[in-house]
């Protein structure tokens, strides 16, 4: 009994396996080469001179650093995974493929420490869990479930699409506000320049005139000197405004709270981001309710996975409620966030006994609404900016040269 606990605890604590290139003759005296992933080249010497070959060369691929792990190295891998396991691949062996046909190095790394663990013999569910930044509670329930019932490939392949689906929703998200937020600052980087270098060049022609300037001039000119005298603070609090948002947005619940409801109110964008987040809230628990994960705790991974603290706090609600018998028809009614279509579909998906398959229409009707808003988004943004741009930039420029519009009447 004294001796199994110790002998448990060291089973982890092998040795750091790395990829080795090498080179060497077989039997007939034939170079060969290949790559071998072991502890050490001495380990690559002795593994191939009991396949017969005797090694002459052996080099330890250097991996560079690589660059940050992101959800489309995750889905891309799940997509590859589930691929492999269906076409009867062995686990280690699916991942030695997936080592090697990595493209970031820092992913490659991240595959490999989880071969190893389940190589040890920790379940596959176990091994991801372990990596909690890139693997979230949804991915390893449902690869836990997967294990558990004997059909890892299959949800594999359901993870694999839900992942490609919220990577594909998120990316039509990030469109619609880049376009506006890109010109808003490129207007404020020439706001900034007129400011600091134009006008004051204007301001000294100006006070040669001799005359009493229009009032816009002036208006723009005191602004002028208010950026000239008092620029670094300006940037500062703009700066400093961003990093708190963000901390606090990190934070605070309720800093996470009230600027994703103030987001929800945006005009246009506001109503984009509502649809989005309803369309991956049904596919989340709909791809989680599919695999037979139980409705309570399901709704555990729904509201964090919904990617709005709005809808985190209602999910929560909705869980309370459902959990103390409540339907989910009922309880979500009583969030009061969902439309009524979403709220209508879920009710016929409970009386039908096909919740997820409802849920996934839900999800797939509005992941079309944000393709066609984003369109349409894209068409009604290019005039109101023209009209933003040419208001602030055109009023500058103007105010300018009001005066010399003028220089006739004072000579």
């Amino acid at each position: 009994m004294a001796t199994s606990a110790p002998a448990r605890r060291s089973s982890p604590l092998r040795p750091r396996e790395h990829l080795f290139n090498w080179e060497g003759k077989d039997k007939n005296g034939k170079m060969v080469r290949g790559e071998l992933r072991a502890s050490g080249e001495n380990v690559v010497h002795v593994t191939m001179r009991r396949q017969g070959i005797i090694v002459t060369r052996v080099k330890k691929q250097k991996l560079s650093r690589g660059r940050r792990i992101g959800e489309k190295d995750i889905a891309l891998f799940t997509r590859q995974l589930a691929t492999m396991m269906r076409s009867g691949v062995p686990l280690l062996q699916a991942f030695d493929i997936g080592i090697k046909g990595a493209t970031n190095s820092s992913f490659a790394r991240l595959l490999n420490d989880i071969r190893n663990d389940v190589e040890t013999g920790a379940s596959l569910a176990a091994a991801f869990s372990r990596h909690p930044q890139y693997f979230d509670r949804l991915f390893c329930n449902l690869v836990a479930a997967g294990e558990q019932a004997g059909i890892l490939d299959n949800l594999l392949e359901r993870l694999a699409t839900y992942k490609e689906k919220i990577l594909a929703i998120k990316s039509k998200i990030k469109s619609a506000m880049f376009y506006p937020a890109a010109v808003v600052v490129v207007a404020g980087l020439v706001i900034a320049v007129m400011m600091l270098f134009v006008i004051p060049e204007f301001k000294k022609v100006f006070e040669s005139f001799g005359a009493d300037l229009p009032a816009p001039t002036l208006l723009v000119l005191a602004i002028s000197d208010a950026f000239v005298a008092w620029w670094y603070v300006i940037l500062g609090a703009i700066v400093a405004t961003v990093m708190i948002t963000a901390y606090l947005y990190k934070r605070s619940p309720a800093a996470q709270n009230l600027l994703d409801r103030a987001l929800l109110r945006l005009p246009v964008i506001g109503d984009i981001v509502r649809k989005a987040t309803v369309a991956r809230w049904a596919r989340t628990l709909s791809t989680m309710f599919a695999a037979g994960v139980p409705l309570v705790e399901a709704l555990d991974s729904v509201g964090g996975a919904s990617g709005n603290h709005v809808y985190l706090t209602a999910t929560k609600q909705i869980q309370t409620e459902v959990s103390t018998g409540t339907s989910l028809t009922v309880a979500m009614q009583n969030a009061e966030v969902f439309p009524v279509m979403v709220v209508q579909m879920v009710s016929i998906g409970e009386e039908s006994g096909e919740l997820d398959a409802m849920l996934g229409k839900v999800a797939d009707f509005y992941e079309q609404e944000v393709d066609d808003a984003v369109a349409g988004l894209s068409q009604l943004l290019e005039p109101a900016i023209m009209v933003f741009l040419g208001t602030i930039i055109g009023g500058l420029v103007i105010a300018m040269y009001l005066p010399i519009f003028k220089l006739g009447g004072v000579i």
